[in-house]
């Protein structure tokens, strides 16, 4: 028993809730506690929340489902709602948050079934479903009226639509018995009317509409929406529209649908905003602002086509003897007419405003701003505005005239005054328009506007930034002129139109701007103690450098104009501000865009003021891209002395080749005084001679600079070496294994020899003129040598014996390894080493070629002393 009574607990637990009713003085009170279940209650087929006793199993709650949006889910645990058949408040708290989650689930699915099965049934399946016509509006009827229309679904509002249209007389009836109510002063019956009227309104038929808002009964209706309930005392709209709205006429309109179309827009946007703004939802709004627009285009288009009405109005505006109070219901008139003209189509819009541009409206336009009434010019500024929304080339045609460019002027003149509530952002947004290079057309007119601008108004828009920040010398203004105080919105508009001038046409504006010094007054906002002003300028400065002009920058240098903005940086300290920010984003931009000539520029002329900020990212970043500037610059700047250098190397290298190619000579003319073998021997060349540098950047040897080691072509070296007898020497004995050893040592390998071939073919062509004369002097020297050494006995006598003779390979490698031994010990007291010891040492410094032409040579004196 105890293992079913478990879960039968935790169901009660979830469905366990207490009863509470909101009494007449706002508490809550508790009528027990149940168990809640959704059924059908016996003797009804409706679905109904339940409540049951838990003690004695009486009913606390019978309640149907309702399928309007009575209930409310609060918190996690309580559900109440309005129980509309009581007109009381009800709630039931939940001990569990899962059972109270359950029923509120329950209660909206069942909402959807029966909202589904209520669409499925019958057309009109509510009280209204029986009525075939709508009872007959008497004082007595009322009540019943009233519930008829304010008690019915959404599937009635059609039904009821439908018989209210049907019964010609129904608002008729209805305003005779609001007159009697009114008479006998029936609050009860004013009430009543009241209701009815706003739920008729809130069908939102717009056939209704369009009857209740005629001319003969909408003052009626809304005398009807006075009498508020909700309103401890009745509004007087009546009266206002009778007594206050008054209907003034420019010109006399002789349509009188023109007329009435005009009062009812009117009076129903007095309706919508004033008498049922509290009540109407947003289709209901849609739905009379859809009526509003509609006259609004009848109006128009009646007024536009009445071509007398437009050549009147025009006449009156250029009559010098019109009154200036009738020239502003004029010009108010113009500006409502030409807003109205939204509610037409683009097509037609666009051919009303032709047909204005032809009728002289840009004309008038010009006398409007020209008036001294603020007001009045920006209503004429409005027109302007309208137009340029619609088609702006309208406006640039008339402009590029000759008798439009007072326009322009107006224009800049208005920007620069004072009209209060910012009002002057609206001529630059009208110039702004006209100089726009991003409009799909008008190209042609706009560069002439810009033209035209730069060439008039440029200087003038300068002068009000340098008048407005002129400093005092003791008590005179610098150049002796008169201070003009200017508000400074104006002047922050000046410099945003002098940035657009720039990206718009970049081109013809360095040219201007340059010529007319305009950065250098622009920098005059500097002085200014508004510092958004200050950063305007910065930001112009900025702007014009992005036209990566070399004109614009060797400007900037010459002029010195950054001064200004540097000394604005460093005036602000670490202050971290706008300011700070506009300048690093200044220097930043140079950094970035490699203008060389303004990185020296900055940093030669204010880097003592700039280093104390270092610790900032962007100016650390600027000095080292001006150091790589000037790393870069020094192949340009010392493009000369390069190329001196670079004739010294070639000399250099130049040296190298001749001795390169001597071994190649040697070599060719032993092989032919010999011609018993074809491999040569490399110990006879003479390439130990001074070199002023190895070309892999190894140093040459202290044994290879020595003043007895010169070259083949230098011939007092060689007299020196003729004269120079060394001491003779012991040679020690070589067994054969290190005969062979220093054999492969001089020898070279044929795999090497291909190696160099490549390298030594393209030397040989640069210059075989001069491989002649050095196969000759070469070829002249050995002979010179064996004549010498013909009378000289001992070791050295047999070794050069051995080497011109090409004796074999045994004695041959003998008497090298013999030479190359005493040669050692002959430097040994100047600490040189013989160029052979100095190969086997160093042999891994040098690379391929250099390795094994080192290796397999020996200096030449030691090939002419015979050492």
């Amino acid at each position: 028993m105890g293992a079913p009574d478990k879960p039968q607990s935790n169901s009660n637990s979830m469905q366990r809730v207490k009863v509470y009713h909101l009494n007449e003085d706002g508490k809550w009170d508790d009528r027990g506690t149940g168990h809640v279940s959704i059924d059908y209650v016996e003797r009804s087929e409706e679905l109904s929340l339940c409540v049951i006793d838990e003690d004695d199993n009486e009913t606390l709650l019978v309640h149907p489902i309702n399928t309007e949006d009575i209930y409310r889910k609060q918190e996690d645990t309580i559900i109440s709602w309005r129980d509309p058949e009581r007109s009381t408040e009800l709630a039931l708290s939940f001990q569990e948050t899962a059972g109270c989650s359950y029923v509120w689930d329950q209660i909206c699915t069942m909402q959807r079934n029966l909202y589904v099965s209520s669409l499925n049934s019958e057309p009109f399946p509510s009280l209204n479903s029986e009525l075939r016509e709508l009872p007959a509006v008497e004082l007595t009827t009322l009540p019943l009226i009233l519930k008829i229309v304010t008690e019915n679904g959404m599937s009635d509002q059609m039904r009821l639509t439908e018989l209210i249209l049907k019964d010609h007389d129904f608002f008729r009836n209805l305003m005779d018995v609001f007159k009697i109510c009114e008479d006998l002063e029936n609050v009860d019956g004013l009430h009543m009317i009241f209701n009815i009227v706003k739920g008729i309104i809130l069908l939102n038929s717009s056939q209704i509409l369009e009857k209740i808002f005629g001319d003969e009964m909408i003052m009626e209706i809304i005398g009807c929406l006075e009498y508020d309930p909700g309103v401890p005392h009745s509004q007087h709209h009546r009266n206002f529209l009778k007594e206050h709205v008054v209907f003034k006429e420019a010109i006399p309109i002789k349509d009188p649908l023109v007329l009435s179309k005009i009062h009812q827009t009117y009076r129903i946007g007095y309706l919508k905003d004033v008498v049922l703004a509290r009540v109407l939802d947003d289709a209901i709004v849609a739905n009379l602002n859809s009526v509003i627009h509609a006259n609004n285009a009848i109006v128009v288009s009646l007024l536009k086509d009445d071509s007398t009405f437009i050549q009147e109005l025009f006449a009156r505006l250029r009559s010098p003897s019109t009154s200036m109070e009738s020239k502003k219901n004029l010009v108010y008139f113009l500006h409502e007419f030409c807003s109205l003209s939204k509610s037409l189509q683009v097509v037609q819009q666009l051919r009303l405003f032709r047909d204005l541009m032809n009728e002289g409206i840009f004309h008038v336009i010009e006398e409007i701003l020209q008036i001294p009434d603020k007001k009045l010019v920006l209503t004429g500024a409005d027109i302007l505005v309208l137009f340029l929304t619609q088609d702006p080339n309208l406006l640039r045609s008339y402009v590029v005239r000759t008798e439009g460019t007072p326009l322009l002027g107006l224009l800049v003149k208005g920007m620069m005054e004072d009209f209060g509530d910012k009002m002057h952002c609206q001529f630059l947004e009208i110039i702004r328009t006209l100089l726009d290079a991003n409009a799909l057309s008008g190209g042609a007119q706009r560069a002439n506007i810009m033209d035209i601008f730069l060439e008039k108004h440029i200087p003038e828009l300068v002068d009000v930034i340098t008048a407005s920040c002129l400093e005092k010398s003791g008590s005179i203004f610098e150049g002796g002129a008169r201070r003009v105080s200017t508000k400074p919105e104006v002047l922050l508009s000046i410099c945003e139109l002098l940035c657009f001038c720039i990206m718009q046409d970049s081109s013809r504006t360095k040219c201007s701007f340059l010529q007319k010094n305009v950065a250098e007054k622009v920098l005059h906002l500097t002085r200014r103690k508004e510092k958004y002003l200050v950063v305007a300028a910065v930001r112009f400065v900025r702007t014009l450098l992005s036209v990566h002009d070399d004109h614009v920058q060797s400007y900037v240098v010459k002029n010195n104009v950054l001064k200004p903005i540097i000394d604005v940086f460093i005036a602000n300290g670490n202050r971290y501000n706008l300011l700070n920010s506009a300048v690093l984003d200044l220097l930043e931009h140079i950094r970035k865009g490699n203008a060389t000539l303004l990185l020296k520029y900055i940093v030669d002329t204010f880097w003592d003021q700039l280093a104390q900020f270092q610790s900032l990212a962007s100016i650390q970043a600027f000095k080292i891209k001006y150091e790589q500037c000037l790393e870069s610059a020094v192949p340009q700047n010392t493009a000369d002395a390069v190329d001196l250098r670079r004739r010294v190397d070639e000399r250099a290298l130049d040296k190298e080749e001749e001795d390169y190619f001597n071994e190649d000579s040697d070599e060719e003319d032993s092989a032919s005084a010999s011609n018993t073998k074809k491999e040569k021997p490399a110990s006879n060349t003479k390439k130990e001679e001074p070199k002023p540098h190895v070309s892999n950047g190894v140093a040459a040897s202290p044994a290879s600079s020595s003043p007895r080691s010169g070259g083949l072509v230098d011939y007092e070296d060689d007299e020196d070496d003729e004269d120079y007898k060394p001491p003779p020497k012991k040679q020690p004995e070589v067994s054969e294994e290190e005969e062979g050893e220093l054999l492969g040592l001089k020898r070279k390998s044929p795999f090497v020899e291909r190696e160099q071939e490549p390298s030594k073919k393209p030397r040989l062509g640069k210059n075989p003129k001069r491989e002649n004369v050095f196969a000759v002097l070469c070829s002249t020297l050995s002979h010179a040598v064996l004549a010498s050494k013909k009378g000289q006995g001992g070791t050295t006598g047999s070794a050069a014996r051995s080497i011109l003779a090409k004796e074999p390979e045994d004695s041959r490698s003998s008497e090298e390894n013999n030479r190359s031994n005493s040669d050692n010990e002959n430097h040994k007291g100047d600490g040189v080493s013989s160029s052979e010891q100095g190969s086997s040492d160093k042999g891994k410094k040098l690379n391929g070629e250099e390795s094994l032409v080192v290796a397999s040579e020996s200096s030449p004196e030691m090939a002419v002393n015979g050492s």
